[in-house]
């Protein structure tokens, strides 16, 4: 194409092109993903390596596509290139007084099925122009999204975070061990963790959780005897209900019953103390966030507004 003064010689639907293959491997998958034929997908990735003067993409018959050194450093810049692009759409779309786009938000697991549904449930419903896409993972995953720019946001536990997020406080756990009701030490008003040193425990093992988890049994002055690894809240719950061990969580739902029925006791920590975690929304520091990123951000920080973080 024809390059005019301080315009590029490549378009978004290139680059568009350009990362949808790069992200799903073949040319074929791509074309299916983003409902292009063929032909025209392939025919993007030349006229954009036409364009850069660099080849991107080195096509293996039977075995996908594979990018250059150069095609690894051009997919972080089409990435971003592509997540601002939609952010000036959505402004530009955005009338007087109204909030239009996407925001992508990221959660760790144990904190959405209490967090996200009725904030997410009253944003749309205030802005319904608007639309929440989430991502749940683990903290360490989702702060390299956050730093991709594949998520505008993310509720996280304030462990370990890197400095470069900026961190808004919302709200405070404390850590609680779970046990079952017929346990021993189930009727206590609290619980020395050291009582539970040669007892099973059933870690959740999704960073920051396990991590913190470990590091306060290391505190107390023992390794724990992991019997049962999870990734999910509730499972480490229902473990613990039918008395296959104790876990150590920071998140409590309204009710302390396991999906099976089972009654858990929850106790604070008398040793090691417990120091309360915040739950923050996390994001990228001069992020420059666009208009229905920061409509949810403030929104989020209004709903919880009034609290101090310790």
């Amino acid at each position: 194409m024809a390059k005019t003064d301080g315009a590029p010689a490549f378009t978004m639907r290139q680059l568009a092109a350009f990362v949808a293959v790069a992200e799903w491997g073949t040319i074929t998958a791509a074309a299916d993903a983003i409902h292009m034929s063929h032909s025209a997908l392939s025919s993007a990735i030349t006229d954009l390596e036409h364009a850069l003067d660099a080849k991107l993409l080195v096509r293996q018959r039977a075995r996908g596509v594979k990018l250059t050194p150069t095609g690894h450093v051009v997919l972080e810049r089409a990435k971003l290139l592509l997540h601002h692009a939609s952010e000036l759409e959505s402004d530009a779309r955005s009338e007087a007084g109204d909030v239009v786009g996407r925001v992508s938000v990221g959660c760790y697991p144990s904190l959405g099925p209490t967090l996200l549904p009725p904030l997410i449930a009253d944003f749309t419903r205030a802005h319904p122009r608007a639309q929440v896409d989430f991502h749940e993972d683990t903290q360490n995953r989702l702060t390299g999204l956050l730093a991709s720019h594949d998520l505008d946001v993310a509720f996280l536990y304030d462990i370990d975070l890197d400095p470069e997020l900026e961190r808004i406080a919302l709200s405070v756990r404390k850590p609680m061990v779970l046990l079952a009701t017929d346990h021993p030490l189930a009727g206590e008003q609290a619980v020395d963790l050291r009582d539970l040193a040669d007892e099973p425990m059933v870690l959740l093992d999704a960073p920051p959780s396990s991590g913190h988890a470990l590091g306060m049994c290391a505190e107390a002055g023992f390794t724990p005897l992991i019997a049962y690894r999870t990734q999910t809240f509730e499972t480490a719950r229902s473990f613990v209900g039918r008395g296959l061990g104790w876990t150590l969580l920071l998140q409590r739902p309204v009710g302390d019953i396991t999906y099976e029925g089972h009654a858990l006791a929850l106790l604070p920590i008398a040793h090691p103390p417990a120091e309360p975690v915040n739950v923050v929304l996390a994001r990228r520091k001069n992020a420059h966030p666009s208009r229905v990123a920061q409509a949810f951000a403030d929104f989020v920080v209004a709903a919880h507004r009034g609290f101090t973080a310790p």
